[in-house]
């Protein structure tokens, strides 16, 4: 790999990096309030549905299944935020696949374009030489 090639996938790394971190930075800011509502409302209604559990029955076991129907919501609330952000992150995977694909694309285009002038520099020479060896004949 040249040095201009090299340093132009430098360029297109370093600039995905950054998007990536762009990316990052929406979705925490984006994603705080869902995350703080699952981490502080659903949770504190999680304890205190908890807590009442233990006034309300005397045995182990009504004690767990009521403890554990106070943690439903809360368990349904992260299973669905861990869902979404598997599907974003599975979209987010095949964009930077379609990226990568754009960015071989324009390398190989851009190696196909340098052959084609490769090539058509050598038509000057070929004439010549082509004319030299018709003069010899002729």
């Amino acid at each position: 790999m040249d040095h201009i090639a090299a340093a132009e996938e430098r360029i297109v790394t370093e600039r995905l990096r950054q998007k990536l971190n762009q990316v990052n930075s929406a979705a925490q800011s984006q994603l705080s309030s869902v995350q703080d509502h699952v981490n502080f409302t659903l949770q504190q209604a999680y304890f205190k549905c908890a807590y009442e559990c233990f006034d309300k029955t005397t045995s182990h076991e009504d004690i767990g299944r009521c403890t554990e129907n106070c943690s439903a919501p809360v368990v349904a609330a992260q299973r669905l935020v861990e869902e979404e952000m598997a599907k974003f992150q599975e979209r987010l995977n095949r964009s930077l696949m379609v990226c990568q694909d754009k960015f071989e694309s324009a390398k190989l285009q851009k190696i196909r374009t340098d052959a084609t002038n490769d090539l058509e520099l050598l038509f000057p020479s070929m004439s010549k030489k082509l004319s030299v060896s018709f003069e010899d004949e002729g």
